[in-house]
């Protein structure tokens, strides 16, 4: 039997959640709906899904709140698309920077949500089989460096952390997350920017400079983040967990 994508449809307004369930569902997606966190962890608990559309303005732990929760659980490998009723573009970066996929903001068209979600749903399925997402709350080494995941920051040899912006980290984790894998520019941008960030191609590229220049990496000679012509970039060093110093 074909696989049929699941949805988890979360917001307090009730009319919202019905009309997207439905619409959703005649456009042949398996549906359900909660109405706040709490819900939202109780559903999840039991039971699988392929996506979560999540709005942000919601009577106790709002949106962002909860897309930071699922980003550092066990729930982190779900895409997310997050709804609002603010057009701010602060909103919209806070939200990406929490780790949401796309955001869309209210009043929206119904099927630009769906062919959101389906765009979703495909670049989240353009990495290679068998890649294994890293744990969080651990210390990820490479070289002569260390990830701490929860702080969010680099450690060098000598334990001094240095800091990296949202973007700057979201690309190491995905780096680290398929070391010495090809990754494309159309799938570095997927996983670390989400369709409404500044999609074009020389984007990456910049970012991968300036994390270069955090590693201390020579941009002629790199030893971390290699360029590889015509196909993207690698990640080339090995990478191991290791449980943080007490």
């Amino acid at each position: 039997m074909d696989h049929v994508d699941h949805i988890l449809i979360v917001d307090d307004d009730r009319e919202i959640r019905e009309l997207v369930s439905g619409y959703l569902q005649k456009n042949g997606l398996r549906t359900s709906v909660a109405a706040d966190g709490r819900q939202m962890r109780s559903f999840l608990d039991s039971n699988s899904v392929d996506l979560i559309v999540l709005d942000v303005m919601m009577p106790g732990d709002d949106g962002l709140v909860l897309c930071r929760e699922l980003r550092g659980g066990r729930h982190k490998a779900i895409p997310v698309l997050m709804l609002t009723a603010r057009t701010d573009e602060m909103d919209r970066i806070l939200g990406l920077e929490m780790g949401a996929d796309d955001y869309l903001a209210k009043p929206f068209a119904a099927r630009e949500l769906l062919a959101r979600i389906k765009a979703v749903l495909r670049r989240t399925r353009m990495l290679p089989p068998n890649l294994q997402i890293s744990e969080a709350g651990q210390l990820l080494t490479f070289g002569d460096w260390r990830l701490d995941t929860v702080a969010r920051h680099l450690l060098d040899k000598e334990g001094t952390a240095i800091a990296l912006s949202g973007a700057e980290y979201r690309l190491l984790r995905v780096f680290i997350d398929h070391p010495q894998r090809v990754l494309n520019r159309d799938q570095l941008l997927s996983l670390t920017q989400g369709r409404d960030a500044e999609l074009f191609d020389r984007s990456i590229d910049l970012l991968v400079s300036r994390l270069r220049q955090r590693l201390g990496d020579d941009a002629r000679e790199p030893t971390y983040i290699k360029t590889v012509r015509s196909e993207g970039y690698v990640f080339s060093v090995p990478v191991e967990i290791s449980e943080p110093r007490q």
